[in-house]
């Protein structure tokens, strides 16, 4: 007999990840207010090279640099040439930058899907809207979101692997340059639509109260950037192990003229006003 809570609580459906810690307790409020290191099992082993160069960076910029530089040898990132010919030169190469860009358009596009899919293979955490609520499976939102995640235009030159580093760098960049903190993050984001996020516990007009975010959620680092995006404004505490992205990581990068910092969802306590 199938358990009804199950069927409509995504974060019950699966718990295996890459990071040794189950799901349920990296999605939880518990590990938000106590976080534990994170890392992907295999990521800093098989490119042991990129670590021991960015241990040589004296600041993000030649950080953010050298780490540019290594994907786009490792991964051929790197814009046709002349002397590239016929398919080679019109070869698309899914990348990272790609995804990013993307999830600023549209985090519910084809871009988001592939970001959400590889949230839920790596750290357990199952996606909880993609253009529609995710709730019984298989629902038709479930099955657009499905196609999305492993469609072949994103989803190839080992667009994992690239994320992988991505965290992997990410939480690097924090241990050595305390950016954008080294244990916890105030953030704030700007919410319209109440299906995106669902309360769990309190309510939004209580002022404080447990929501439950998308596997990969934006915040902003500005109160006054977050309310350009709804009327109600999140405060959380965002534990640094859980952030993928902020502005300075990169360079040249996606979403960093909009301080927009990307970070695991899950249960969090916030603070809610009304803008």
């Amino acid at each position: 007999m199938s358990d009804p809570v199950a069927e409509i609580d995504p974060q019950r459906w699966q718990s295996t990840n890459l990071v040794g810690l189950p799901a349920g307790l990296i999605a939880s409020v518990e590990f938000n207010a106590h976080p534990l290191v994170l890392n992907i099992a295999g990521a800093r082993e098989t490119h042991r090279g990129l670590f021991r160069l960015l241990a040589e960076a004296q600041g993000m910029a030649e950080a953010a640099e050298i780490f540019r530089h290594y994907l786009e040898i490792a991964f051929g990132l790197t814009s046709p040439t002349p002397e590239m010919q016929g398919a080679e030169r019109r070869r698309f190469r899914s990348s990272y930058l790609k995804l990013l860009e993307g999830w600023g358009f549209d985090a519910n596009g084809p871009q988001g899907a592939v970001l959400k899919g590889w949230v839920e293979s790596r750290f357990g955490l199952m996606p909880t809207y993609h253009k529609a609520p995710l709730e019984r499976f298989l629902s038709p939102a479930w099955v657009a979101y499905l196609e999305e995640k492993f469609s072949s235009r994103f989803h190839n030159n080992c667009i994992h692997a690239q994320l992988d580093l991505l965290y992997e760098y990410c939480q690097w960049a924090i241990r050595r340059f305390g950016q954008p903190a080294r244990d916890h993050a105030r953030l704030w984001r700007g919410v319209n639509r109440h299906d995106e996020q669902m309360v769990v516990e309190g309510r939004l007009r209580c002022g404080e109260c447990v929501v439950r975010l998308n596997n990969l959620v934006s915040f902003s680092t500005s109160r006054e950037r977050a309310d350009e995006f709804g009327d109600w404004i999140l405060e959380a505490q965002v534990p640094a192990v859980k952030l993928l992205f902020f502005p300075g990581l990169l360079a040249k990068a996606p979403l960093a003229g909009e301080g927009e910092v990307l970070a695991l969802g899950g249960n969090y306590l916030v603070r809610a006003s009304y803008a």
